[in-house]
């Protein structure tokens, strides 16, 4: 099979995931198309980072399959990006900025295969486009909370991949910093790229995503931000956890 401008560049046909007997998604079909950014948007304790992972295949699922590019996630990892939550991540690691970011290479080198010039250009070119490059010495644990979301970022780049799953990206961060971000995420969807973004902040869907997701546990409805992001199915997906649900001004 292969993918083009109609068919889905990730297909979730059933997928359901436990913890300790507890089910924590039930029965997800999803079809995402390329080119898009979808916005993954629900309650605390929906799924969404459970979705995440049960789709990136690092997790195991109660039923279902997954098919990235109309393939096993393992034969498409390289084409693949995953950025996490900040709070998964060990910042105390004696690692770099550069190192980090240069991380990104490795998924396309062979076992034993050197890192080379491109790799490092690469790298500088990454970290100038989120606007790091003068940081590129530091350690990753000295940074600032929207200074490290920006490292991430620019590993993700480095890889050059063609799916990208984000996770609550823009917590902690400041506004010129998501401003950046979202940006990026644009062009990056101008380019063909699929984007995933975990969100919470739902005044801002309408104005960041393509696409959304509404999950709490099920699917709630998924599809364009306009006829999807509504009143009614806002409220089937928090289930009363907000009090007002307007979208003008959005949620108080």
């Amino acid at each position: 099979m292969t993918t083009t401008a109609t068919s889905p560049i990730i297909s979730a046909q059933g997928v359901s995931v436990s913890y300790d007997q507890k089910r924590v998604l039930a029965n997800i079909y999803l079809d995402i198309e390329p080119g898009n950014i979808y916005g993954v948007v629900g309650p605390n304790g929906a799924g969404k980072s459970t979705l995440f992972k049960a789709l990136l295949g690092l997790i195991e699922t109660d039923s279902g399959t997954v098919l990235v590019k109309g393939k096993d996630i393992a034969e498409s990892r390289k084409t693949v990006v995953y950025v996490p939550q900040k709070n998964d991540v060990d910042w105390s690691f004696p690692a770099t900025v550069f190192d980090v970011v240069l991380m990104g290479r490795y998924p396309h080198k062979r076992l034993l295969q050197r890192i080379n010039a491109t790799d490092k250009q690469k790298t500088i070119e990454a970290l100038q486009e989120v606007g790091i490059e003068h940081l590129r010495d530091r350690q990753i644990g000295e940074l600032s909370g929207g200074q490290q979301q920006r490292v991430f970022l620019a590993r993700a780049l480095c890889q050059e991949a063609d799916v990208f799953f984000l996770d609550e990206p823009f917590v902690g961060v400041d506004m010129t910093t998501e401003e950046k971000i979202i940006q990026i995420l644009k062009r990056l969807a101008t380019e063909g790229k699929t984007l995933l973004v975990v969100h919470h902040d739902l005044s801002t869907v309408t104005e960041y995503f393509d696409k959304v997701i509404l999950l709490n546990q099920r699917l709630i409805a998924y599809g364009d931000v306009e006829t999807t992001f509504t009143d009614e199915n806002i409220t089937k997906a928090y289930r009363g956890q907000l009090p007002i649900l307007h979208k003008t001004g959005m949620v108080h």
